[in-house]
């Protein structure tokens, strides 16, 4: 029934059969990867589970589990459909307040429910940052509302890495919509009802901007027009079908030289008729993320990428982020994180270092004058005493000339389980690289901020010029240089950590800053791996942008350096499918795959280096200095 090498297949199995009860419906399909969950119709897809899970991760992802078929069983899309708000704001607050009335019926009738849910929303808040959010302006009004509403559906207080936000913001909340929240729990089990309800508190607010047309309010109007013309006279409806198309029964009757009344009526058609293609234009945009109102939407002439302020930005040796005492306490705590898995790293070291030798092409000089006796020649001396002695010499191979950049993706997303893999990751291949004479650099890349820093004050203070670009201060570690050994840089890696270090990732600086470091170096093979765990995340730069201005930096880099560039690419998602971004990229989920993912992916990549991109290095000795010119043109200063 169950897969022997697989010992995570009969919580799977569970899982599945309890989300089908809870949502009352045994064709619900459910599936696990390493892509994000999500739910369409009734096929669910929850996380891949870990093979050592333990007990915090089971009730996450339970939780997850339990939230999807909560939906399933009590929400329904068509009433949510319309009474959903137009406006962006307005209706990111309205699903989070649908998401917290589903789950906390669910909370308030079953205990395990609500501790599975506790434990998923408080995953959620962490890896959001809500802990590190300082200014109230930067808060998640639609998290802060929901977490206020769910308080009141069921007496549960927000969750940890959330309670400070809660407490901050409540005050600001609770002044103006006090009493609507209260009133949320008397509809919890009719969603139309609590949808009424929700739109007022919106409006309490102030986005009542935002909500579009009152939905009852046009039922009603729909009813009365039908009524109407049930008991219309028959001549006047035939009169009606002869009114030019699109144009109103005043328009028509008014004589041809009333001009005034003409007029105005024209003017409110032309308006009626602007203001609805702009609630059209809203409500197809339902499926895009909030942000903040002066978000810009996908920019047409698809500007290039721009740094309003490179000032602060900073590149940092690790040791200076803090002093070696606590590096050496960080690197301690990483190896007890690790010491369950110490037996299969070694095994793994081994299996690896093996792996890349046998990718060496030995071969030997024969005949020379010195070096290691050639025994198998020493018949020739025995039989012909005045022949003189043979040696051989071992020729040096391409592999050697080689240098490995890991490159760390060190965001707040990464917190917990995945850093730690990550770390290990680099742990793993720098120490067994450097056993194969490949010269290994490890890089990280963060923010030295949430949600900004001196550049979006900057910019604040600037009066908000449009399109500002990347409104963040850079913090590029550097772990180990690629001429320092090993034993003297180990202790670096336990910066990671440290708390507070991770914070925003911006991929595509990072990427080039990597790649400018690799031209710079003498090796003629530079190879590239980044380890991260998906798209690049930074609010202050995505909230005056377009919505995927990161990411689509992010291809634009990837493409050039996997097309133009000698470097070669490869990436290592962390609990995220990466492929979308990396043509040679791999996924996973916990420390046990590491040995066959990365050994086979290793082992591929030295094999399939790219002769004819290397054939064009040599015979062009100015390529480098050309790659240089052109990763300028990735980036664009103010």
């Amino acid at each position: 029934m169950y897969r022997r090498d697989d010992p995570t297949d009969p919580f799977k199995h569970a899982l599945t059969q309890a989300t089908r009860s809870l949502a009352e419906n045994p064709e619900v399909e459910v599936s696990f990867s390493t892509d994000p969950p999500t739910i369409q119709g009734t096929e669910i897809r929850l996380p891949l589970p870990s093979r050592d899970l333990d007990s915090e991760e089971v009730a996450r992802i339970r939780g997850q589990a339990d939230a999807f078929a909560l939906r399933l069983s009590h929400h329904d899309e068509e009433t949510n459909k319309r009474y959903q708000p137009v406006g962006s704001n307005a209706r990111a607050i309205f699903s989070a307040l649908e998401q917290a009335r589903i789950e906390s019926i669910g909370a308030n009738t079953m205990k395990g429910v609500r501790k599975n849910l506790g434990a998923m929303l408080e995953h959620r808040y962490a890896q959001k940052g809500l802990a590190h959010i300082e200014d109230r302006q930067e808060a998640p009004v639609e998290d802060i509302v929901a977490l206020l509403a769910r308080e009141r559906l069921t007496g549960l207080k927000p969750p940890p890495s959330a309670r400070r936000l809660v407490k901050k913001i409540r005050p600001l909340i609770e002044e103006k919509a006090n009493e609507t929240l209260d009133s949320l729990s008397e509809h919890i089990y009719d969603q139309t009802q609590y949808a009424r309800v929700a739109r007022k508190l919106i409006a309490d607010l102030d986005f009542a901007d935002e909500l579009g047309d009152d939905p009852d309010q046009m039922s009603r109007d729909s009813n009365d027009n039908q009524e109407s013309d049930s008991n219309s006279d028959p001549e006047e409806m035939a009169s009606d079908a002869h009114q030019p198309e699109g144009a109103s029964a005043e328009q028509v009757e008014a004589p041809e030289g009333d001009d005034s009344g003409d007029d105005d009526e024209s003017v409110e058609v032309k308006s009626d008729d602007a203001a609805s293609t702009s609630d059209t234009d809203e409500l197809t945009d339902g499926n895009k993320p909030w942000r903040p109102e002066n978000y810009r939407g996908e920019d047409s002439d698809r500007p290039a990428y721009r740094v309003y302020s490179q000032a602060e930005d900073e590149t940092v040796n690790a040791e200076e982020l803090c002093d070696a005492e606590e590096l050496i306490r960080l690197r301690r705590y990483l190896e007890q994180q690790l010491r369950p898995l110490q037996s299969a790293v070694g095994r793994l070291a081994n299996r690896l270092q093996r792996k890349l030798m046998a990718q060496q092409n030995r071969w030997w000089e024969f005949d020379q004058e010195e070096g290691l006796l050639d025994s198998a020649r020493l018949t020739r001396v025995v039989t012909d005493p005045l022949y003189p002695l043979s040696f051989k010499v071992e020729k040096d191979t391409d592999f050697r000339d080689t240098i490995v950049t890991l490159l760390l993706d060190n965001s707040g997303s990464m917190r917990g389980r995945p850093i730690t893999v990550a770390s290990m990751c680099a742990d793993i291949l720098a120490r067994t690289l450097e056993r194969c004479s490949v010269k290994v650099e490890i890089l990280g890349f963060t923010t030295k901020a949430w949600k900004g820093g001196a550049s979006r004050e900057k910019w604040l203070a600037d009066g908000k010029p449009a399109n500002p670009g990347r409104l963040n201060d850079l913090r590029h570690i550097i772990y180990k240089k690629a001429d320092a050994p090993w034993r003297r840089t180990r202790k670096n890696l336990g910066l990671m950590m440290r708390e507070g270090l991770l914070k925003e990732n911006i991929d595509g600086e990072a990427l080039l800053w990597a790649h400018r470091r690799l031209l710079g170096r003498p090796e003629e093979r530079r190879v590239l791996m980044v380890i991260s765990d998906g798209a690049p995340v930074d609010d202050s730069t995505l909230s005056v942008n377009s919505g995927n201005y990161l990411e689509r930096h992010l291809r634009e880099v990837i493409d050039y350096i996997e097309t133009s560039s000698p470097v070669e690419l490869i990436a290592i998602g962390i609990g995220h499918d990466v492929t979308r971004y990396y043509k040679r990229a791999v996924t996973i989920v916990d420390a046990e795959q590491l040995g066959g993912a990365m050994t086979e992916q290793l082992a591929s990549l030295f094999e399939r280096g790219n002769p004819a991109t290397r054939r064009r290095i040599r015979q062009n000795v100015t390529a480098t200095d050309s790659l240089r010119d052109r990763d300028a043109k990735f980036l664009r200063l103010k």
